[in-house]
């Protein structure tokens, strides 16, 4: 199989990282396969986002899995716990905000995982950053080597010798330097959504952390930011 047909699963929220990740797997001339998640977040504008996204990119399948982590909530993104607003973004703090979804993306990557095997694919794409980002500790790299680590101790591919490798391109980019990267691929961030409280048109709120490190990012990149507001 030549470097241009090599599968690479690469998860796809529908927000600014995921669409710029998924133009990174395509300039690596890898087939793609995008996989987003209904998991009962507070909105569905993300997934019509990811949909939008993964039409642009021309990928080879686009899958949404259906799983409930309402039932658990413990997130102002999978219950009734109301997002935090700040008026900007010197007003974030350190620590670990009530957006943080238990478990997201060990979850996620798991599906990932069991993809990646059925596909005989050896790479899986992550947007996970380490720097403007809201403190979540499963975006660390410490926590994305762990996982690695345990994917290619768990499945049949790797014991049969094709290891895994989970690619975090934008771990240790700022916010500006992923906007800058994204948009020297063409990535056209106007069909991208990061805000954590949109309405039901998928306008953005302008004031939740995501949308505060969005803004400072396009604002340091130079970048005119397309993203609609209310």
């Amino acid at each position: 199989m030549s470097k241009s047909e090599l599968p690479a699963v690469v998860l796809l929220s529908g927000g600014l990282d995921s669409a710029t990740v998924l133009a990174i797997a395509r300039e690596r001339n890898h087939r793609l396969f995008a996989l987003s998640f209904r998991y009962g977040q507070r909105h569905a504008a993300e997934l019509s986002a990811a949909a939008r996204v993964a039409r642009q990119m021309d990928v080879t399948e686009h899958r949404t899995i259906e799983i409930d982590l309402r039932q658990f909530g413990g997130s102002a993104l999978t219950s009734e716990l109301d997002v935090p607003k700040h008026a900007s973004v010197e007003e974030l703090t350190d620590e670990i905000p009530i957006t943080y979804v238990p478990a997201r993306n060990t979850i996620f990557l798991s599906y990932a995982l069991a993809w990646s095997e059925v596909l005989g694919a050896a790479d899986i794409f992550i947007g996970v950053n380490a720097l403007d980002y809201s403190g979540y500790p499963d975006c660390r790299p410490e926590y994305i080597a762990a996982f690695e680590t345990m994917a290619n101790l768990a499945t049949k591919a790797a014991v049969e010798g094709q290891r895994l490798t989970i690619h975090t391109p934008l771990i240790s980019l700022s916010k500006s330097q992923i906007i800058q990267r994204g948009a020297a691929l063409g990535v056209d961030y106007a069909a991208t959504i990061s805000c954590y409280d949109a309405d039901a048109n998928g306008a953005a709120c302008g004031h939740c952390d995501s949308c505060l490190l969005r803004q400072r990012g396009f604002a340091e990149a130079g970048v005119p930011d397309p993203t609609r507001y209310r």
